[in-house]
């Protein structure tokens, strides 16, 4: 059997992306590995109605609802290989399974490079954190430690400047600011420390203080860094699809990347890292490929009938 749609990737936008085409009455196969890169953290914000609910618990209602669309199935597995064309795509995973779809969609996200700061694996998703939006509201006029450099220091500050004014800026080597960035930060009374970290002290990951290699030690109550993130696999980029410097996949506004027949969405196709505007582009990528699929069908049926 060909399916209409294998999506790789069961996240917010795979799994909305899923549920578009199954009220579309579209034979999908979702394939997951069940690693998400939000599975460190305790709970999702800003997502209207779930706000609050942790990952996993997300993925379970997610699940359940979908399972009412008869003609979408969802694997754990892994992907290894896609190849073929537009319409005729053979998809192979790590079990061995074997699938033909007519498009496929990626929902592959990111994924996060090794942390290179002691103790930061402890607190991540706990006590430290990568986007305000998503978790600022806890950390609310808290004094706070911003982990960042170069031309997202004066960026960051201003963002995180909403939640909290009691914030360092700990730059963990050369600041790599301009000048005029620098003292607009000093102006603002903003303390900026360029020794490198020597460690991240918590209690059941919860942060105590960020100790630095000139011994300096700075107490806070949470952290915010910008995190090294790369393309959460490398098969859209292996099948030609156009990506930018930051691993991202180039698509249009439904999702469809520069080859035929192959959608991208969620955070592998964007670098606004929230949940909902994963779901959002899953949801837009479901519409597009329905669309493409429906007017295929229609085409062919005209010159049938022709």
């Amino acid at each position: 059997m060909i399916q209409d749609c294998v999506i790789v990737g069961g996240g917010p936008s795979g799994l909305n992306g899923a549920l578009v085409l199954g009220r579309a009455r579209k034979n999908v196969v979702v394939i997951d590995e069940g690693r998400p890169r939000n599975r460190v953290t305790r709970e999702t914000h800003g997502f209207l109605t779930r706000d609050g609910i942790s990952p996993s618990e997300f993925r379970r209602i997610a699940k359940e609802q979908i399972d009412a669309y008869p003609s979408v199935e969802i694997v754990s597995d892994s992907v290894v290989s896609i190849t073929g064309d537009d319409g005729q795509f053979q998809i192979t995973t790590a079990q061995g399974n074997v699938y033909l779809s007519k498009k496929v969609l990626f929902a592959v996200g990111k994924r996060d490079l090794p942390l290179d700061i002691n103790g930061l694996a402890d607190v991540y998703g706990k006590s430290a954190f990568v986007c305000p939006y998503c978790d600022g509201w806890e950390l609310r006029d808290q004094p706070l430690v911003l982990i960042v450099n170069g031309a997202k220091a004066l960026h960051f500050a201003k963002t995180i400047s909403g939640w909290t004014k009691h914030f360092t800026i700990c730059t963990n080597g050369p600041d790599e600011m301009t000048q005029e960035d620098r003292e607009e930060l000093e102006n603002r009374n903003v303390p900026i420390f360029n020794s490198p970290i020597r460690t991240i002290e918590s209690i059941d990951g919860m942060v105590q203080h960020v100790e630095l290699e000139d011994g300096t030690t700075i107490s806070c109550a949470g952290i915010f860094f910008g995190p090294k993130l790369v393309a959460g696999s490398e098969l859209p980029s292996s099948l030609g699809c156009e990506m930018t410097e930051a691993g991202t996949v180039v698509v249009d506004h439904v999702g469809k990347t520069s080859v035929p027949g192959i959608y991208c969405a969620g955070d592998a196709a964007t670098e606004m890292y929230q949940a909902i505007t994963a779901a959002s582009l899953g949801a837009m990528a479901g519409i597009g490929i329905n669309s493409e699929l429906l007017t295929e069908d229609w085409d062919t049926d005209s010159i049938i009938n022709s």
